[in-house]
């Protein structure tokens, strides 16, 4: 009764706190099943992780190297786990998705994971949550046995270690030691009934075995022990060649046809989390172990059982177990290898098989290592532990069996095979002596509660998205345009008024705690809620969404574009996650429900698409001339090995597309325009100009003649059509490029003349553009959003030509 109080304890610290918890308990005391119940029926976003294959299958889960990508080497405070040149740490889409939305993570089998690396898995999950909280402030459950087996560490990597840490456990890491986690021991033994066998185990647990308790456990000593052939014994022993040996010598005593058992491996499943052989040799009279409980509902057998093989068929061993009245025919049974992904519809975080393995499942059982024993029951057991060379190994060997009777001794046990770290019962006496009640349950909860809360009304992060918009604009006042500072100076105004809001909120809310209770179930605490939900949500609306919707710009510089892409994108995400929990929390706060809407509002960015920010000045009526004199910079910046902004700036583009310069003084006239770019680019940028003011009609005769041509300006000409006359040159066998030479306008423009002959069919449009791209041009485009061509031609390859694009848009309807 005691002990269901104690799984109810840890079920409640799970579930209902933040609180991360180190789940511990003698061999066969249920944390297994705590596991399996917990996949089952948890709140929470989880993720199973063990350190070893085999472990990490058992749990259902996935290793630790694997899902976090960790390098199997020592992992030094100053290691860069990302540029590690013995493996790739590229982390994708979904995977940092989940990092992102997990609230709980279990490491299963947490005696084995070394100090090091908890810290790297630490690191890990600061990077993709909060680097300011320990484990990136996801709640972990570490589920194991100090006393059984512990973390594997060579001599070599222990002399890397040894400056950073005590010893080579978990606890002794610096993520450990900061987390502040509570420890809860489930004590009652379902694998043993037998009060002195219990007892003698606590002493080698504890390493106090006293010599009653040993001259008790030495009454099993039997030294030249023979068993019956359907006696059902296993032997366990240290070394696994040792295991390998035995159950090979007593396979090749049988005088029977063996038959071979070929395991179907589908998909991934890695050989060094195979349960048994991938050829699976039996013969009729071999003793075998079962190593997997019995999937169908008669539950005829379960990982650990020994029986011995009495048929041998092409698909099926049928086994005879000693106490049993029946025969078990045992068939082929899968084992699956996972990994973690986020449901398209849901976003849960779901499991998704990725391979299996399905074998017949059996292993030889005349011996087995103590290390693969872990977790297994045995009704009888023969013990040599003369070898054993770790800590825990004696008390593994001994845990494993139910009964003293069942049990059997090749050497005696003695104190000085009782191996135990004295670090570890350090630990197990601190941490026994600060075991957890009702009363540390009710205070974490209330924090948990207090913490959501103090989460929904956090208004930090808002800042440095802001900041970091206001810095790249201020730095590059001259490449960018558009309304920027009007609207992020008023965002970041209304932000330092809810900080200054929140933390009176808060302080107030914790006074209230301590006088009112668990928040979820006060009245006064609900109502304060409310009506700070109501205000900040009517503030949130009025200003930040309101100015948000104002801003915009535009730059040609790439890696300025990028950054305020991107700050402008987090921002954005961070004011639609605090709408999301405005209008999902307008009846009261609910831990539940505040966990629902955190998982959700991550993948916010993914379901909307990205808000359009780019603008043209406003007034700007010369969209086209824009895209021209820009194609024009980066024609003459490729040229001549320069940056955009050399040629002329980006507020220089958007003056003259506002002004129409036709002439050098004109031109002179544009802000940043001195007189080396003019004599340098001038004639260049005024033919485009006046090309466009020639496609357009607009009017350019009170402009002055132009100063760079040295000749006798030429008597003015008739007026002409100077659509057709462009037609008339290009049936005559002349490119545009020529017509544009030989007219003085721009490529551009003649292209531009000659698609207004395309209805009449004067003009192919394939005379004007290879096929293919019309093609593809008229099945991408109409899939996009754009405000102009402008914004059109940068989000499309840039094999597409300006012209080619208005072409197809104009054909299309479009404009």
């Amino acid at each position: 009764m005691a002990d269901n109080k104690q799984l109810e304890l840890a079920w409640e610290f799970v579930n209902n706190t933040n609180r991360s918890i180190f789940l511990t308990g003698k061999a066969g005391t249920g944390k297994t099943t705590f596991l399996h119940r917990l996949k089952m029926d948890c709140l929470k976003r989880l993720v199973v992780v063990a350190p070893t294959g085999v472990a990490a299958i058992n749990a259902k889960g996935v290793t630790i190297h694997s899902f976090f990508q960790m390098p199997f080497g020592p992992i030094l405070p100053d290691t860069d786990l990302n540029a590690s040149k013995s493996f790739t740490r590229k982390f994708n889409k979904t995977k940092i998705d989940i990092i992102r939305s997990m609230d709980l993570l279990v490491i299963d089998e947490i005696s084995m994971v070394r100090a090091d690396l908890l810290d790297g898995i630490d690191r890990t999950l600061r990077r993709y949550k909060d680097r300011n909280k320990v484990f990136g402030g996801v709640q972990v459950l570490m589920i194991g046995d100090l006393q059984q087996l512990s973390p594997v560490i060579k001599d070599s990597e222990w002399h890397l270690l040894k400056p950073y840490y005590k010893n080579g456990f978990f606890f002794s890491s610096k993520a450990y030691e900061a987390c502040d986690a509570v420890t809860i021991e489930l004590k009652h033994i379902y694998r043993q009934d037998n009060p002195i066998f219990i007892d003698i185990l606590n002493e080698i647990r504890n390493n106090a075995l006293s010599e009653k308790a040993a001259e008790e456990l030495n009454k099993r000593y039997i030294p030249d022990f023979t068993p019956a052939p359907d006696a059902g014994y296993i032997s366990l022993t240290t070394h696994n060649n040792k295991a390998e040996a035995t159950n090979n010598l007593e396979l090749d005593k049988i005088d029977k046809k063996e038959r071979v058992y070929k395991a179907k491996v589908d998909g991934k499943f890695p050989e060094y989390a195979f349960p048994n052989n991938e050829a699976l040799v039996l013969k009729v009279g071999a003793q075998v172990m079962f190593v997997k409980n019995d999937s169908s509902p008669e539950k005829r057998y379960f990982n650990g059982k020994i029986g011995k093989v009495i048929h041998l068929d092409q698909d099926e061993v049928v086994v005879h177990c000693p106490d049993d009245e029946f025969n078990i025919v045992t068939k082929p049974e899968v084992w699956e290898n996972i990994n973690y992904t986020v449901d398209t519809e849901t976003k849960a975080i779901s499991e998704n098989k990725i391979g299996s393995y399905t074998q017949i499942p059996l292993r030889l059982a005349w011996s087995i290592t103590i290390h693969k024993s872990q977790g297994l029951t045995f009704e009888k057991a023969i013990i040599d532990a003369q070898g054993a060379f770790a800590h825990g190994q004696t008390y593994v060997a001994l845990s494993r069996c139910k009964s003293l009777e069942g049990l059997v001794l090749k050497s005696k046990i003695h104190s000085s095979q009782i191996i135990s770290d004295s670090n570890v019962i350090t630990f197990n006496k601190n941490a026994e002596a600060n075991e957890p009640d009702e009363a540390v349950l009710e205070l974490s909860q209330k924090k948990f509660h207090l913490d959501l809360i103090v989460e929904v009304f956090d208004f930090y992060p808002f800042l440095y998205p802001i900041n970091r918009v206001l810095d790249v604009f201020y730095k590059n006042r001259g490449s960018i345009e558009g309304n920027v500072e009007t609207p992020l100076l008023a965002i970041k105004t209304s932000i330092t008024n809810f900080l200054k809001v929140s933390t009176g909120f808060n302080a107030q809310l914790k006074t209230l705690a301590t006088e009112e209770g668990l928040p979820e179930k006060s009245t006064v605490i609900q109502e304060r809620f409310k009506k700070a939900i109501a205000y900040f949500k009517a503030e949130t609306e009025a200003h930040i969404l309101a100015s948000m919707n104002t801003l915009n710009f535009t730059t040609d510089n790439k890696a300025i574009e990028q950054d305020l892409e991107k700050a402008a994108d987090l921002l954005e995400e961070l004011i639609a996650a605090k709408v999301l929990y405005f209008n999902g929390l307008t009846n009261g706060f609910s831990a539940k429900q505040l966990l629902e809407l955190r998982a959700k509002s991550k993948f916010l960015a993914k379901q909307k698409p990205k808000k359009a920010r780019k603008t043209v000045v406003s007034g700007t009526a010369n969209v086209e001339l824009f895209e021209m004199l820009r194609i024009l910079r980066n024609d003459i910046a490729e040229k001549n090995d320069l940056i955009h902004y050399q040629v002329f700036t980006q507020k220089a583009l958007y003056d003259m597309c506002e002004t129409l310069p036709l002439t050098a003084a004109e031109l002179l006239e544009i802000n940043g325009m001195g007189k080396t770019r003019v004599a340098k680019y001038g004639a260049d940028i005024i033919k485009v100009i006046k090309s466009y003011c020639e496609e357009n009609d607009i009017d350019t005769t009170t402009a002055d003649s132009i100063t760079f041509k040295t000749e006798p300006e030429a008597p003015k000409k008739p007026k002409v059509d100077s659509k057709k006359l462009s037609l008339e040159l290009f049936k005559s066998g002349k490119t545009i490029t020529e017509i544009a030479k030989e007219r003085d306008l721009v490529a551009s423009t003649i292209f531009s003349h000659l698609t207004s002959f395309i209805e009449t069919g004067e003009v192919k449009v394939s005379d004007l553009m290879p096929e293919a791209h019309y093609k593809d041009l008229n099945k991408i485009i109409p899939k996009k959003t754009f405000e102009n061509l402008s914004d059109l031609k940068q989000q499309l390859d840039e094999k597409y030509t300006y012209d080619e694009i208005r072409l197809v848009v104009k054909a299309l309807g479009k404009v």
